[in-house]
This record gives C-alpha cells, sequence and structure tokens, in this order.
C-alpha cells in the first residue's frame, strides 16, 4: 500500500487508527499530537521516572529522588525547521526542577535533548503576554550552558531499545 493512493480521508483514518493502538500499547497517553506522548513516554522510561497521572500543573514525572520533570518535544521538518518548545507556564512559582527537552528528526529520531535547571530556562526563556508563558528556543548551542546536561545518548538509546 503506497501512501500516495489513500484519499486525504484514508489517510485521517489511519491516523487514528495509528493513535489508538499506540495508546493501547503505551507508547503514548493519549490521541493527541504522538510527539508530545512519545517524548513524555521515552524520558520517563530513560530516566527511570515515573509519569504523572492525569495532568499535574508544571510537571509531567518525577524521578526516583524526587526530581520534578517538565518534558518537552519538539520535530523538525523541511516545512518548519522552529526549535521553539511549547509554552511554559507559572514559572514564577518553580513549577518544576528540570525541562527534559528533546528534538527530533522528521521521523522522530533523536537529534539532541537535555536535562535544563529551572533557571536557566528562565534566564533564556521569554515571557510572552499574549500567551502568558515563557517560551524557550532549544537549540543545540544550550547543551553548552552550565547547569545543562547532555542526554541525547542516552534518550537516542532509550529510544532504539523499544
Amino acid at each position: 500500500m503506497s501512501m500516495e493512493d489513500l484519499t486525504d480521508r484514508q489517510l485521517l483514518e489511519l491516523h487514528c487508527t495509528v493513535m489508538e493502538t499506540l495508546r493501547e500499547r503505551g507508547v503514548v497517553r493519549s490521541s493527541n499530537n504522538p510527539v508530545a506522548d512519545y517524548t513524555e513516554t521515552l524520558v520517563a522510561r530513560a530516566l527511570n521516572a515515573t509519569l504523572a497521572v492525569g495532568s499535574q500543573a508544571g510537571f509531567d514525572a518525577v524521578g526516583q529522588d524526587g526530581t520534578r520533570y517538565q518534558i518537552k518535544g519538539r520535530r523538525l521538518t523541511a516545512a518548519n525547521k522552529s526549535t521553539q518548545l511549547s509554552a511554559l507556564r507559572n514559572m514564577a512559582s518553580n513549577p518544576f526542577d528540570q525541562l527534559a527537552a528533546v528534538v527530533y528528526n522528521s521521523t522522530l529520531n533523536v537529534e539532541y535533548a537535555a536535562l535544563i535547571p529551572l533557571e536557566v530556562v528562565v534566564q533564556f526563556g521569554r515571557y510572552r503576554t499574549h500567551t502568558n508563558a515563557h517560551i524557550l528556543n532549544f537549540r543545540c548551542s544550550l547543551l553548552d550552558e552550565d547547569g545543562v546536561t547532555d542526554i541525547t545518548k542516552l534518550i537516542a538509546q532509550t529510544a532504539a531499545d523499544e
């Protein structure tokens, strides 16, 4: 079966079926955009952390040592090479300890990943009033900042083991 032979409606139905199957297998937690859910699952497995139940304000997983992780992923494509992560809200309330960020290529292979302390997120992120949130562009150069831990190999290996 070639994707080009499928109608738009058939492609949408296939997407829905794939998302439901991934949810049933525990790869993603919802039927929403798979990048976010996949990243949460992948990072939690790699860090041996426990995913938060439901929607927790400010963090997505908790490590065995109590570290609270906010987890964000970004898929780069030929049409969109932006490294901007989704909104980070309520930064003044210290909602997490570490931001676990992963950038993927267009086929969801890990390009780079890091643990970024909250204070570094605040330093490099920019507050946007229209979204009432901080926005962080997770460029590769951020891996060289003090306090940032490069976890690219760990995340890539965890993804390869699935």
